[in-house]
Formats: C-alpha cells, sequence, structure tokens
C-alpha cells in the first residue's frame, strides 16, 4: 500500500481561519445507506461503517442511478487549508458561524482538509459566509 508523505497540519485557530479558503466542489451529494459496499457505478467521496449499514456520501447522479434513495441533496465546501486532526476549535467556529445564519451542516475531517456538507440551496452563501468569517479572523 502506498501512503503519502505525512505533513504538519495547522493548530492555530486564528490562522486556520484565516486560511481556510473555503472551496465549494462542483456538483449535487446525497447521504445513502448500503449493505455490503457501494453498487457499481458509484464512487463515494465518503463512507462511514456503522452497525445498520455503509454509509455513502456520493454524486446525487450516481445514487440515482444505482436507485439509491436518500432525502438530503448537498454542496460540497471544502476549507483548503491543511488542518491538524488535533486542532481545536475550527469545527465549532465554522459550524458556529453557520448556525447562526440557519445553515445545516455535516463536517467530516480528511487527513489534510475539513469537508462540509450544506444544503445544496445554501452552499453559495455558507461559502459567503466563510469568507466573511475568515476576513473578519485577519
Amino acid at each position: 500500500m502506498d501512503t503519502l508523505p505525512t505533513m504538519n497540519g495547522e493548530r492555530d485557530l486564528g490562522t486556520l481561519l484565516r486560511a481556510m479558503r473555503p472551496e465549494l466542489n462542483p456538483g449535487r451529494y446525497v447521504f445513502t445507506t448500503v449493505r455490503g459496499g457501494p453498487p457499481a457505478g458509484v464512487t463515494p467521496v465518503v463512507t462511514v461503517a456503522e452497525p445498520e449499514g455503509l454509509t455513502l456520501v456520493a454524486r446525487a447522479e450516481e445514487a440515482d442511478a444505482a436507485g439509491l434513495g436518500y432525502d438530503y441533496v448537498a454542496g460540497w465546501i471544502t476549507l483548503r487549508v491543511h488542518s491538524a486532526l488535533e486542532a481545536v476549535g475550527l469545527t465549532a467556529a465554522v459550524a458556529g458561524e453557520l448556525a447562526a445564519a440557519g445553515v445545516s451542516c455535516n463536517v467530516v475531517a480528511g487527513y489534510y482538509h475539513d469537508h462540509l456538507f450544506v444544503p445544496y440551496e445554501r452552499a453559495d452563501e455558507a461559502v459567503a459566509l466563510l469568507l466573511d468569517l475568515a476576513r473578519r479572523s485577519a
């Protein structure tokens, strides 16, 4: 198995907020669940193994083609700052900013970046809110 070289992520909350550079990924994403692995034609961007089944976050078009059910359509925002997994406060600050505007937010931490799934129809607004938070943190 090939592993990528490790890099130290940022831990300072002020720096994380100033440098988060939220980026909206193209497309519509859905949360669905299956037993076993993802069906053919579905390449999830996130998987979570739970006792009830395997949660998949995948493109809506792939889920539709595979006949998978879902009830939440999201926009996917990546915070481009490389945050340390042990950093304290970034998730709370970002989720709090969005919550104050009534925007739901589902956060997934990757090795290098944090990923936010927000209601698709409010994704542009969420990016604007996060850009404003970054500006105010400067």
